[in-house]
């Protein structure tokens, strides 16, 4: 059910709408409940006109009273319409009744038990919807309190639907950015446009904050965007004060374009919020020994743990984060995966906010990859973006399910739409470099070795592995880990500590993208090698799990096939 509430100054002129039966959908209009249970009802009455007029003077009684002292409010008339889904039963008179009155009580147009509420009336013209119209000058003649009564009556309506067994509406927290108006929808349709204005400058906004390190450097991003006007406002001292884009072209009446606050964009996209973000973003450093694609993709693995363990406020922050790695991947991404990257993005907007304040300086580590990444040139193949796009699908699970457990319905069902789009680009992305993999399987008894490894390092999830058809690819991996001189089991085990593979829909895939990033650091030494076996010797028991430890030395062949 979803209400939509309006005020007004003339309760006659609402009325006449209500029972207009020349309007489009007007059928049968009548009352369905009043504020004593006995208020006239023009749709029941011989003489229509006269019993309209009745229940007007009615509803307005109080308001002539309190206009009389001078204190009647110059707009005195609420207006609900409560809308049932389309795939709702049909509510009878009498259901539709009940949700009237649960409704003017949650809102405090009519509080339970109280005497002095407003007076109102719920007409019904239709199978689906009702309008509930009230005056709000009370009987002893104060004005109702009902501020925020679009929260409360949403929150009565979610009771409704479990107790009356209707669609559940996802309802939000108030910290979606504001949706195009129709007036917006219908000049883009005319320009020949999908997106509106406000949507196509969000999408630059949020793109320039995830690709600068700075305020200075996201400014001269947003100035230097293409088809982008800025205006940036300035205090008396000369710092930033905030900022307004448009779009060239995008022009009002009197020819003048068309300016957007970041506010109006998106309530994260205020100078003073994105100063904060950015003022959590790791400053740039020298050249980097780690590939910016690989430590981007190892800081993306470990939000589901982040989300699972933490605080809420970092969990938020890393959130927030993702949410700026996602709006930066299309500037590094080929043309063909470029829109369902896009539209990844522009769903996952919305999973990147709540209610819970984020504490950016915890996800500093993730922005500061994400921006060393898109100033590194693009992958010549698909496989460092393969590899990033499968950590960032096993990320937005754990997002839909850290929002589920909070109860952020909006936030869970904008994480499933991005999965969408998400394992599309994966899938087009992974096919080449996965295939180039398997074309390297080793012979038949370094594969069986690895099959005794993988039943070893991951039981629960060995017979999937092994069917996958990416199962080649993960051998020709460790075969190559193997002869840089790193132990296959240890970087196999490395791989799962990572994150159990139980949200991974093909965990061979994700195995073989963990284990070549992994692989990718240098071989232990010699001496790293004795050091550790002398102290597994002296601790038989103990096994190293963590990503970081040194691995340890490969078995002698000899050994390796006798398991």
């Amino acid at each position: 059910m979803i209400a939509k509430i309006t005020g007004g100054k003339d309760t006659a002129n609402l009325i006449r709408y209500l029972y207009n039966t020349k309007k489009k959908g007007h059928t049968d209009p009548h009352l369905v409940a009043s504020w004593d249970g006995f208020a006239p009802d023009p749709g029941r009455a011989d003489d229509f006109d006269a019993t309209k007029r009745a229940l007007v003077a009615d509803l307005d009684l109080h308001v002539k009273q309190a206009e009389r002292l001078g204190r009647a409010p110059e707009r005195h008339t609420w207006h609900c319409s409560v809308r049932a889904a389309k795939t709702d039963r049909i509510l009878s008179d009498e259901e539709w009744g009940d949700t009237a009155r649960r409704v003017v009580a949650a809102t405090g147009i009519a509080p339970e038990g109280d005497p002095d509420g407003c007076r109102w009336v719920a007409v019904r013209h239709a199978d689906d919807h009702i309008h509930i119209a009230a005056t709000t000058v009370r009987a002893d003649l104060r004005t109702a309190r009902h501020w925020n009564d679009y929260l409360t009556a949403d929150r009565e309506l979610a009771a409704i639907e479990r107790e009356y067994g209707l669609f559940q509406i996802v309802r939000g927290d108030r910290t979606a950015a504001k949706r195009p108006t129709r007036a917006e929808q219908e000049k883009a349709k005319r320009a020949g446009q999908t997106r509106t204005a406000r949507e196509r400058l969000r999408t630059t906004v949020r793109t320039a904050v995830a690709a600068a390190t700075s305020t200075e450097e996201f400014v001269y991003l947003l100035e230097h965007a293409d088809g982008v006007l800025v205006d940036v406002k300035h205090f008396p001292s000369g710092d930033v004060r905030g900022y307004t884009v448009a779009l060239e072209g995008d022009v009002n009446g009197t020819q003048e374009p068309i300016w957007y606050s970041g506010s109006e964009l998106s309530p994260d996209l205020s100078f003073p919020k994105i100063r904060k973000r950015l003022d959590a973003t790791e400053p740039k450093q020298g050249p980097r020994k780690t590939n910016p694609w690989h430590q981007a993709t190892a800081v993306t693995e470990r939000i589901p743990n982040r989300l699972e363990r933490g605080e809420d406020a970092a969990a938020q922050a890393h959130l927030a984060a993702l949410g700026e790695a996602l709006d930066a991947l299309p500037l590094r991404a080929p043309q063909a995966i470029r829109p369902q990257l896009m539209q990844a993005a522009e769903v996952f907007e919305r999973a990147t906010r709540s209610r819970i304040q984020a504490e950016h300086q915890h996800a500093r580590a993730l922005r500061g990859a994400v921006r060393a990444m898109v100033r590194e040139p693009a992958p010549k193949d698909g496989a460092l973006l393969a590899m990033f796009l499968d950590a960032a699908i096993l990320a937005v699970i754990a997002a839909a399910r850290w929002h589920q457990l909070r109860h952020h319905d909006q936030q869970v069902a904008a994480a499933h739409q991005t999965l969408v789009h998400l394992q599309a680009a994966y899938e087009q992305t992974a096919t080449a470099p996965l295939t180039a993999l398997a074309q390297r399987r080793p012979p038949t008894q370094v594969v069986e070795r690895h099959i005794l490894l993988i039943r070893q390092t991951v039981p629960d999830h060995a017979e999937q592995v092994l069917e996958d058809l990416a199962f080649d690819a993960l051998t020709a991996v460790l075969a190559d880990a193997e002869k840089a001189g790193h132990d296959p089991k240890q970087l196999l085990q490395q791989a799962a500590d990572q994150r159990a593979l139980d949200d991974a829909r093909r965990p061979a895939r994700v195995l073989t993208w963990r284990v070549e990033r992994l692989s990718t650091r240098s071989a232990p030494s010699t001496r790293a090698r004795a050091a550790q076996a002398q102290s597994a010797a002296r601790r038989p028991s103990m096994t190293v799990s963590s990503p970081l430890a040194t691995p340890a030395p490969p078995p002698p062949p000899s050994q390796a096939r006798r398991r």
